[in-house]
């Protein structure tokens, strides 16, 4: 780093780094294809697909960066866009840090200390999978006892069960209105299923933010 570069040009300088390679990384996987197997994509099928889910990744991007970025801080979301599984990962792991520490994500301090807790979640969730690949036959038959089906089924609403109790005691005016449209929704919608997190947790944290400006004009937080 210069030294008339600050802590945050830095974070903004090797995050569109990291970012741009990541994207060209991507990008060269179908493109080694291509030069392996000496053939090319049916451009028509391609296009008419990109044309049909193309629209709604570029919506739930645009989204996340203004639902992430406040809550995770810079450095934070450039490793979260990086790596990925950010709603059932990296924000619980942050957040639960950011909570810890007692800090806001927006601070110098947060800034660090988000980016640090989810480098390290990153680091434990590769090392983790390392382990499991290599486990996987051995446990195969325990992890598939019928036993444990329950158990596994209820590990993400275990992991942002505790989160919401933390929250939500203390800004439980704020909680009802989000809980009740995404109770209605969930009720009324059958679709909308673990599949669709990606896309609800940004809808939800859009609309609370809204019902709290408007509590917050009204006088009543």
């Amino acid at each position: 780093m210069k030294k008339d570069q600050t802590y945050l040009d830095s974070v903004h300088h090797y995050g569109r780094i990291w970012n741009l390679s990541v994207l060209v990384l991507f990008l060269l996987f179908p493109a080694l294809l291509m030069v392996i197997f000496k053939t090319l994509p049916d451009w028509r099928g391609l296009s008419l697909g990109l044309l049909a889910t193309a629209p709604m990744y570029w919506a739930v991007a645009f989204v996340e960066i203004f639902t992430y970025v406040p809550m995770l801080g810079a450095g934070g979301s450039y490793l979260s866009f990086v790596t990925g599984n950010i709603s059932n990962l990296k924000l619980p792991c942050a957040l639960n840090s950011l909570e810890q520490a007692g800090v806001k994500a927006n601070s110098e301090e947060g800034e660090v200390i988000s980016t640090i807790s989810i480098a390290v979640s990153s680091i434990v969730t590769t090392i983790i999978i390392i382990i499991g690949v290599i486990l996987i036959v051995p446990l195969t038959p325990i992890l598939n006892a019928p036993v444990l089906a329950p158990a596994f089924a209820q590990l993400i609403p275990a992991l942002f069960g505790g989160l919401a109790v933390v929250f939500i005691s203390k800004y439980w005016k704020i909680a009802i209105a989000p809980m009740l449209l995404m109770i209605i929704l969930f009720i009324t919608i059958p679709a909308l299923n673990q599949g669709t997190v990606g896309i609800m947790v940004p809808v939800g944290v859009i609309f609370t933010l809204g019902v709290a400006r408007l509590m917050y004009k009204k006088g009543l937080i």
